[in-house]
């Protein structure tokens, strides 16, 4: 298998597995509270990103693809504020709720931080384990 496929399908996998944790915390409306579940999803959606990050440049640094991942964050959010027919008739879609959100909420902001934050440390932590099995990783670093 080509390295370059190698570092990406680790993410691939991620971005699945953080969709479909995603997918399960909104579709149980028993499992939190709805303030709860916002808050959960935009930090999953925030962490999804990261992890979209390290599938489309999995060299770049950490640092950078924190940056990257919260600016995308920022500008989703932010892009909100932005009411046009087209587009609110997409953010009224399954699609687009999920992509493009419904409403500008600065409490998102936050959440898309602490999204990133710690994607970004399992991944540390992640890569460390690796290291103390003997098998050094090649990401990019900080």
């Amino acid at each position: 298998m080509p390295s370059a496929l190698r570092a990406r399908l680790p993410y691939l996998a991620l971005v699945a597995a953080t969709i479909g944790v995603g997918l399960a915390v909104h579709g149980d409306r028993h499992l939190l509270s709805a303030a709860a579940r916002d808050v959960a999803g935009d930090a999953l959606w925030a962490a999804m990103v990261w992890w979209g990050t390290g599938l489309l440049a999995p060299a770049t640094g950490r640092g950078k693809r924190a940056l990257a991942s919260v600016l995308f964050c920022f500008a989703v959010e932010l892009s909100q504020l932005h009411h046009s027919p087209g587009l609110d008739a997409l953010r009224r879609t399954t699609f687009g709720v999920l992509v493009l959100g419904s409403g500008f909420d600065r409490r998102d902001l936050g959440a898309y931080v602490l999204g990133v934050t710690l994607a970004a440390l399992l991944e540390l932590a992640a890569l460390a384990a690796r290291r103390r099995r003997g098998r050094p990783g090649s990401q990019g670093s900080a």
